[in-house]
Formats: C-alpha cells, structure tokens, sequence
C-alpha cells in the first residue's frame, strides 16, 4: 500500500527536496506552503502523515499541530524545523507531535523516522505488551486472557500509553492527545483518568506495566 504524505513547508527549495526524496521512496506526496491550503486538504484527503514546519506565513505549524491532534488524530505528525531549543522541541511534542526534526536535517535519517511513524501506523489495529492486548477495531482489551471494560477515554489514554511504550509522555501532551478541543480542562484531569487506569489494568496483576515518572508524567512498560 502507497503511503501519502503531506508536505507544509514555505521554503520552495527544502519543499521540493524533499517532494523529491519522498518519490524516490515509494510515497505519494502533497505540498504546499500555505497553512490555510494544508487544512483544506487534510480535511479533503486526510494523509497517513504530515510533515510540518511551524514557521509558515499564514496560519501558524503549531496551530495546525493542534487541529490535527483535535479533528484527525489517526493522522501521524512529523514538525521539521529550524525551532532546535530544548523548550522548542518540549513544547512541539507537547502539542501532539509524534516526532520533532530539527533544521538542517540528515534525509536517512528523517526517512527512517517517517517509515517507523507509518510502520506502527499499520500496526496500530493491535498493540501487545506483556500480557495487555488492545485490539484498535474491536475495542476490546485484555489482561492476562480477561477482558476489561474501559470508558472511550481510558481506551484512548491506553492506546496512547501503548503506542509510545517506554516513553515518558508528560501530562500536557497527553492532554493535548486525549482531550485536544477541551481548552479549559487542566492536567490534574491526567493524574484522575491515570488513577482509573491503573486501577483496571495493573490492580489484579502481579506486574506492574503503567508507572509514573515524578514530576514529568507517565509511561507503560514491561
């Protein structure tokens, strides 16, 4: 199956390198360097991934990051920039991202990042850790054989954990994953759900997968 990608850069010269690259890879590929442009046809066409730059003229790449996150959250987000700081980055993963690549940026490099988004993509329908299982079609998951019965957000906040497992993901980029479009909700709202999950996930079990990095947020791992 051929992979389409989304380009939102308004350097014309990177644009079309990259456009390049990703053909000579196998992908289909969309550009444009106008945010509006980029809205209107992840609304039409709905890629498997963009690739944003954050400093667009119109509409901001955060803006869009977060739109995304919101509205087309099967939709894997890579930001490309030239924004390198550690708060830069920080905040761009915070926003939803699934990865952060700084300007100037190594093509092997960048390709192998975009072909591991798209790979758990394809993967994303089942996830196993241990003895978990979410099954992203049927809804079910199941600890040890035994179904467990989750509310659509636990389920969310789950498939998130499992997505990214051994990855510290802090409060404000799991809110912005899970409640993207609930501006006036606050972190603590993460610490609450967390509890719930854990209490359905890891209260009946001898291992422990769901623990909690003080001060930063949560990962799941074996």
């Amino acid at each position: 199956m051929i992979r389409n990608i989304l380009i939102v850069e308004d350097d014309v010269g990177i644009q079309k390198y990259l456009k390049e690259l990703f053909l000579d890879h196998g992908y289909s590929v969309k550009a444009t360097a106008d945010g509006v442009k980029a809205l209107e046809s992840i609304k039409k066409s709905q890629p498997d991934l963009v690739l944003l730059d954050l400093n667009l003229p119109d509409v901001s790449g955060e803006s869009i990051c977060l739109e995304i996150r919101k509205n087309y959250p099967n939709i894997r987000v890579i930001i490309l920039t030239a924004k390198d700081t550690s708060s830069d980055i920080i905040q761009g993963l915070n926003l939803g991202a699934d990865d952060y690549v700084t300007k100037p940026f190594i093509a092997d490099e960048l390709l192998a990042r975009i072909n591991a988004r798209l790979r758990h993509t394809a993967n994303d329908s089942r996830l196993k850790i241990a003895d978990l299982e979410l099954d992203d079609k049927t809804l079910e998951v199941k600890r040890g054989g035994r179904l467990i019965k989750l509310t659509p957000q636990e389920f969310k906040l789950l498939h998130y954990l499992m997505y990214n497992k051994g990855r510290i993901l802090t409060r404000d980029m799991i809110l912005n994953r899970i409640w993207p479009s609930s501006y006036d909700i606050e972190t603590r709202v993460v610490d609450v759900y967390m509890g719930y999950l854990r209490k359905k996930i890891d209260s009946t079990s001898k291992k422990k997968l769901i623990y909690s990095a003080r001060g930063f947020g949560y990962m799941l791992k074996e």
